[in-house]
């Protein structure tokens, strides 16, 4: 399994649990084609991997790539090509061979990755040289993320690295997590757990995070508390992580620090409280980035990653 020479077309998917986006990219990495289409999420692997396999087809109706990268939802191992540990978000997802699955089906070498290292593979390329170190997040629905460390991209045993929603948290002392484990950093940082963790506090039903900025920007005190609590609790992970690896740049992506100032301005100082001497003015930062930086980053993968070759099985 080795890696694609550059100078061919390439297609990068970006699989999520509600949509699958596609795009064709050129040798010189303009975008000659996009498709989306919903994710069969319910309908179980078998019809994940088709419907990757038809927006490959979809989006190369006139056959140009001769490789595939992949970022999916889930621990992936690059590797061995197999998703390790999944949530419910795609039934049946956990223990699915993604690499050789989707080779077969679209008869093209294949590399896969977790969806967040393929998101922040493109953040690492903007570092000066080839040594740089990045620390980046994810805030959504739950809290992912990836860890570079001198130009390298971890993926540590079975593709665990970088799940950094699941270190242990002060701030979630007794509240149980996505991965059943109880006091991680997900349970009150992500959406929903700044969303329960404001319904705790008031006894008030909010259906949605932007519910509660909403009622924050009114001047409502539990939901002012629910977002710093979230917002302090991610900051100084972050700054403890920083002080380990000693990034170049960190950068928070996802949904969730769309919501205002009040999210990024908490977090931004908790960060910096935890930081060591040699790392103050390190602040942390937004993606460089847009719509197009998972399906970048996917294709991306097909030139530093294991590819998986149809037909062969392990």
């Amino acid at each position: 399994m080795t890696a694609r020479a550059p100078g061919a077309a390439v297609i990068g998917l970006d699989l999520g649990g509600t949509k699958i986006a596609a795009a064709l990219f050129a040798p010189d990495g303009g975008v000659l084609a996009r498709h989306t289409r919903p994710t069969p999420a319910q309908e179980g692997a078998t019809a994940v991997l088709d419907a990757l396999a038809g927006a490959a087809a979809a989006v190369d109706a006139s056959a140009l790539a001769t490789v595939v990268g992949v970022a999916a939802a889930g621990v992936v191992d690059p590797r061995s090509g197999m998703v390790t540990s999944a949530t419910d978000s795609i039934r049946g997802w956990a223990g699915t061979a993604l690499g050789t699955g989707l080779a077969d089906r679209t008869g093209l070498p294949v590399a896969c990755d977790n969806d967040v290292r393929a998101t922040a593979g493109p953040e690492l390329a903007t570092l000066p040289g080839s040594r740089g170190s990045l620390l980046f997040a994810a805030v959504g629905t739950g809290v992912g993320g990836a860890l570079a460390v001198d130009g390298r991209m971890l993926h540590g045993a079975a593709g665990i690295a970088g799940h950094l929603g699941h270190l242990p948290s002060a701030e979630a002392a007794g509240l149980p997590c996505t991965c059943g484990a109880v006091g991680h950093l997900e349970a009150i940082a992500s959406g929903p757990g700044i969303t329960a963790h404001y319904e705790r506090l008031s006894s008030t039903s909010a259906d949605r995070l932007e519910t509660v900025a909403a009622r924050a920007a009114g001047g409502d005190q539990a939901a002012v508390e629910a977002i710093t609590v979230g917002a302090a609790a991610m900051g100084r992970g972050l700054g403890g992580l920083a002080n380990t690896l000693g990034p170049d740049r960190v950068v928070v992506g996802g949904g969730v620090p769309h919501i205002g100032g009040l999210y990024r301005n908490a977090l931004a100082a908790a960060f910096a409280a935890e930081l060591m001497p040699p790392l103050r003015g390190l602040v942390p930062a937004p993606p460089l980035h847009g719509k197009d930086a998972a399906v970048l980053g996917a294709a991306a993968l097909t030139t530093t990653l294991p590819l998986h070759h149809p037909g062969v099985h392990r």
